[in-house]
């Protein structure tokens, strides 16, 4: 194993108060981790005094270890579980790690380690302690050398995943096709008993519509979002001036995507996509009434958006719902193969289950639904009729082996 200056790795093992968390990195003597190293012992600091770990007294690992407490040690019991399982657990799995071949002998006397420890104030049993802290850190020390995580498992896993802590996330389309019901209603009472029947599905995702938004106004997101906690939500601005006022507007209010007009000007349509890009939020361009949308989308300066509305007048298409197929589908392969293979294409304008199942043949990747829903009398029924068509909900892709 060809030995490298400065190597990065982290786990987190175990469960309550017990709960490790390692943060580890390895590197030679000579470079800057022994450099961190030698800081370390020499420049202490109140309350994360460093420590060496040692298997019992008078005996250290190789490579060499520097403990760093996370946690303020405030008293003599917090210095008890630091200097006591956590230490000794941290120095045996640097130990068994050379051992066992994870950490090269040839590492032993010319590399260093800095171990940062996380000791919750209120851990009471020393067994898990240790038992954690040691799991952890081998866990750490071979992500280290092996360059753990590779890009492929980042951007595999950074949509799907929840941070345990946080609670919380934004979320992202990370596996189409989707439900996008559009709220193009006009009373609270309205969007409640919408948000309350729709079935709960990570394939569901909701549109603040423009009729809810000319009503109620972007700060009625807010309220679509205590309806449905980490729902994800389009504001459907169909913004055509202004763009980046109105792009942080709604995601002040929770937005996590924005609907900008294909007919506005190059520059709007840019500027839109540019702030949405800025704050990780979703950019859509509605293409209703536009000519030529693979032309607006060539003449873009700030790349493609992340999602395009193929989007039918229900005026100008009134007593045509129930055609199968749009013309305008065909550009969704045409777009793809000239402009970008990972722009998203949303279908909206009367869409019912005939429809959507024709649009999802021709590559949709989001079918937007409203009033088929949204003034059904049995919305759930409603809900599942598209459903059916996209297959199994999300959530059952989540698990995930380390």
């Amino acid at each position: 194993m060809e030995g490298k200056d400065f190597m990065i790795g982290e786990a987190l093992v175990g469960e309550g108060n017990e709960v490790a968390h390692i943060d580890l990195t390895i590197g030679k003597k000579t470079g800057p981790v022994g450099q961190a190293f030698l800081n370390g012992l020499t420049q202490l600091s109140q309350g994360h005094t460093p420590l060496l770990a040692v298997i019992r007294p008078n005996l250290i690992p190789k490579p060499a270890t520097l403990i760093i407490p996370k946690v303020t040690i405030k008293n003599l019991e917090d210095a008890g579980k630091i200097f006591g399982p956590a230490q000794a657990a941290v120095a045996k799995a640097i130990a068994d790690a050379v051992q066992d071949g994870t950490i090269p002998e040839a590492y032993a006397e010319e590399y260093v380690i800095l171990a940062s420890v996380f000791i919750h104030p209120e851990a009471l049993d020393y067994d898990k302690i240790y038992r954690y802290n040691y799991s952890a850190t081998k866990m750490a020390v071979q992500r280290a050398l092996t360059g753990y995580p590779d890009l492929k498992k980042i951007n595999y896993e950074k949509d799907r995943s929840t941070h345990a802590i946080a609670g919380v996330k934004m979320e992202r389309l990370w596996r189409p096709p989707y439900l996008q019901i559009a709220l193009d209603i006009t009373s609270m009472s309205g969007m409640d008993r919408v948000m309350k029947e729709v079935p709960h599905n990570d394939m569901v995702i909701f549109e603040a519509g423009t009729l809810f938004i000319k009503e109620f106004g972007v700060r009625g997101l807010k309220d679509i979002r205590k309806s449905r906690p980490g729902c994800f939500l389009i504001a459907d601005l169909k913004t055509l001036d202004v763009g980046k006022v109105e792009v942080d507007q709604a995601y002040n209010q929770g937005a996590d995507a924005v609907v900008v007009s294909g007919l506005a000007s190059v520059e709007t349509v840019d500027s839109v996509i540019y702030e949405a890009r800025r704050l990780g939020i979703y950019s859509y361009v509605d293409m209703m009434n536009v000519v030529d949308p693979k032309a607006v989308l060539k003449g873009l300066k700030n790349g493609p958006p992340d999602v395009v509305i193929l989007h039918r007048n229900i005026d100008a298409g009134a007593g045509k719902e129930n055609q199968a197929e749009d013309a305008r589908w065909k550009l969704i392969k045409e777009i793809k193969s000239e402009v970008s293979s990972k722009i998203l294409f949303a279908v909206a304008g009367g869409i019912n289950p005939k429809t959507a199942k024709q649009a999802l043949i021709n590559g949709a990747d989001i079918l937007i639904v409203g009033r088929y829903i949204t003034q059904s009398k049995d919305i759930e029924r409603a809900s599942r009729e598209f459903l059916e068509l996209l297959g199994e909900d999300t959530d059952l892709y989540r698990t995930h082996w380390e």
